[in-house]
This record gives C-alpha cells, sequence and structure tokens, in this order.
C-alpha cells in the first residue's frame, strides 16, 4: 500500500497496525526540513519506498471543492511540523493549504535532493509522457507511476492508459512502470499489463468498498478484481501473468487503422 502524506492516521500508527509492504507518499514542502522529517520517520517505521507526487506544482481547479467549501481532513503526520490551518473563505481548505506549503518550483533538481537525504528507492508519480519518463529514468528514480492525479489536476488531460505504452517504450526497460488511474475492472488490469505496466494501484474503488462495507469492504473490492483478473487471463489463454503480452489488447487507434 501507498500510504497518503494526509493520511488520518500517522506513520507510526500505520506501520505498527499490519506487516504490509507500505511506501510512503510525499509532496516538496516550500519548508524542506518538513519534507527531510517525513522521510526519516517513513525510513524509522520500515517504509520500503518513497512516491513523490510530481503532478501538482500547484492545485488545478476543483470547482466542486470550491463551491462546497471543503474542509480537509485532520493532516496527523503534520502536527507539530507546521500550520495545518489555511483560510478558506475563498473556496476549498484543501486548495488554500497546498497553496501555503507546497513548493511550485519543483524540478529535477529536488528527486536528486531527495536521494541525497534517504537510502529509500524513490518513485514518482504524475508522469503521463516519454519525455518525462526519459528524464526521470535520467535521475535515478526507482519506477515511475503513469498518472493523471485522477484527472482532478488538468481538465481533458489524457486517459493514463491511453499514454502508458509511450512511457513503457521510452524507459526501454531501465525503471519499472505502474498505471495509475481508472481501473475499476479485471479486464483493466489486464490491459495494463498486456500495456507494459508492472503493476497498477487503485483509489477510488477502495474507497467505495470502505464506505460501503468497511475493512471487508476493502477485501471484497480486492478480491472482485483479483478473481476478474483470473476469468480474463484463463479466457485469454493464460497461464499466468507472463503470459499477457501485447498482441492480447488492440487500442483504439490500432481499431481505426484497421477498418481503413
Amino acid at each position: 500500500m501507498v500510504l497518503s502524506f494526509t493520511s488520518s492516521c500517522t506513520v507510526e500508527e500505520v506501520a505498527s497496525s499490519c506487516n504490509a509492504i507500505r511506501f510512503f507518499q510525499l509532496y516538496v514542502y516550500k519548508q524542506r526540513e518538513i519534507a527531510a522529517m517525513l522521510v526519516q520517520r517513513a525510513e524509522r517505521n520500515g517504509y520500503k519506498a518513497l512516491v513523490v507526487t510530481v503532478d501538482s506544482p500547484r492545485f488545478g481547479r476543483r470547482e466542486a471543492d470550491i463551491k462546497n467549501k471543503m474542509v480537509a481532513p485532520r493532516l496527523k503526520n503534520l502536527e507539530g511540523l507546521l500550520s495545518i490551518e489555511a483560510d478558506s473563505d475563498n473556496g476549498s481548505n484543501l486548495e488554500a493549504y497546498a497553496n501555503k506549503t507546497m513548493d511550485a518550483s519543483l524540478c529535477w533538481k529536488d528527486i536528486e535532493w531527495l536521494k541525497s537525504i534517504t537510502n529509500l528507492p524513490i518513485l514518482i508519480k504524475g508522469v503521463l509522457t516519454g519525455e518525462d519518463a526519459i528524464k526521470a529514468a535520467e535521475v535515478g528514480v526507482a519506477g515511475i507511476m503513469v498518472s493523471n492525479h485522477g484527472a482532478r489536476q488538468l481538465d481533458y488531460t489524457d486517459a493514463t492508459i491511453n499514454v502508458l505504452e509511450e512511457v513503457v517504450r521510452a524507459v526501454r526497460g531501465r525503471v519499472p512502470v505502474f498505471l495509475d488511474g481508472g481501473v475499476r475492472r479485471g479486464t483493466d488490469i489486464f490491459k495494463a499489463l498486456a500495456l507494459g505496466a508492472q503493476a497498477v494501484l487503485i483509489g477510488r474503488p477502495v474507497i467505495f468498498g470502505l464506505a460501503a462495507k468497511g475493512e471487508h469492504g476493502v477485501r471484497q473490492v480486492i478480491q472482485m478484481l483479483k478473481d476478474e483478473l483470473e476469468i480474463t487471463m484463463a479466457l485469454a489463454g493464460c497461464r499466468s501473468v507472463k503470459d499477457i503480452t501485447r498482441r492480447h489488447v488492440r487500442t483504439e487507434r490500432e481499431r481505426l487503422h484497421a477498418m481503413l
């Protein structure tokens, strides 16, 4: 699992509650010492990697949040490190907080800085182009997460499944590539694996399951995805994940080309 820095439970609380492989998601703050302290806490508590979100130098215009004057949950990981209060008179509390604390000048040198303060592998989340994937590999990231932030950052951004293959081809096996966003069925997982992803991340489905049936709902969501993937593999003649190849899928562009 990837623990969000905005979790309502601390790094330490989550670490003590389970033995799962855990990564820690991080933004880079204007106050670099805040990020450094969070990294140190993740290391001390057995997290295996850092996931740095790189697609939010500024918050996108999330009109529903602004209209509803969204109030962010308590950011327990930041208590005692910086003020987590933000003026939201003109809209979203979360947007106001982000603009106040996060560093809009984030660049590739910041990945190098993070590498200098930790031995943990660093993955970056939010890559959508081959050009950025090449730069990421050049600065030495341990993995790339193809993600469009749930399509909440930029209107009309590409669906991640549409740009996945471009990223995979650009890195040429130098680092693993993961797909984030839009995974709702086992067939979605199958398609991502066929296009070169080594794994997928699921976000909203977990929240849906949690809201409906608590912990059991989350387990049920994961089991449904696993069962659907296995059925898809069986019907596609794949005995193992390694048998899933590019020939098992046809993209929309290929479909249209075949009709000409």
